[in-house]
């Protein structure tokens, strides 16, 4: 009777031990594939997440967001974020001779840029269309590591500011976790007009 009771008692403690100890296996699991992933994603639950971050801290609204005036000045139009500029908005005139020979650089609402170089306008990023919703990972990656145009070969280089900016200087990771993050961005309908281009400044000219 006595053997009996303790085979009884010693099924019933692994019976409990072996309940509580898969639920903490699986609690450390899950803690486990938090920590991979954050490890994975410079310290954010997911790829998107990170990407996120990386747009808000590179700056990216400063130009692709277009503005509108607040109680301080211009601050971003959030309900049009990201969607470059404005297709609607003309650009203002300028007299590009003198913009060449002073070399200055003239900007409406940050969207639309006007220098040396001619006038050029932001970028839709969002997941539209007419944004970046057609673009495969890899085109976006070459695009801001080698500075090309809709990141297709053959086509002319990023102009200013895009190319002052330092992508270039990102891992393929972070590039890869921003285009992620923009392809989770409300689509926005947006077609920017194109860009005009002028010859580069002859050498010495004044």
């Amino acid at each position: 009777m006595l053997a009996g009771c303790i085979i009884l008692s010693g099924i019933a403690a692994l019976v409990s031990c072996t309940g509580k100890t898969s639920e903490e296996n699986s609690t450390m699991s899950n803690a486990d594939s938090t920590m991979s992933a954050k490890m994975q994603y410079g310290g954010f639950e997911s790829q998107e997440k990170w990407g996120e971050h990386l747009v808000f801290i590179a700056g990216c609204n400063d130009c692709h967001t277009p503005k509108k005036m607040g109680p301080n000045g211009p601050e971003d139009d959030m309900s049009l974020m990201l969607s470059g500029h404005p297709a609607q908005l003309p650009a203002p005139a300028f007299d590009q001779k003198e913009a060449a020979k002073k070399g200055l650089v003239i900007t409406q609402t940050f969207t639309a840029w006007m220098g040396p170089w001619g006038t050029t306008y932001a970028a839709n990023l969002t997941s539209d269309s007419t944004g970046i919703g057609m673009w495969k990972e890899e085109q976006f990656i070459k695009a801001l590591k080698e500075k090309k145009w809709m990141g297709l070969e053959n086509t002319r280089p990023l102009m200013p500011p895009m190319s002052m900016m330092p992508a270039t200087k990102m891992s393929d990771d972070e590039l890869k976790a921003i285009f992620a993050y923009l392809r989770t961005t409300p689509p926005i309908k947006n077609v920017q007009p194109t860009a005009v281009l002028l010859p580069p400044p002859s050498e010495g000219a004044k």
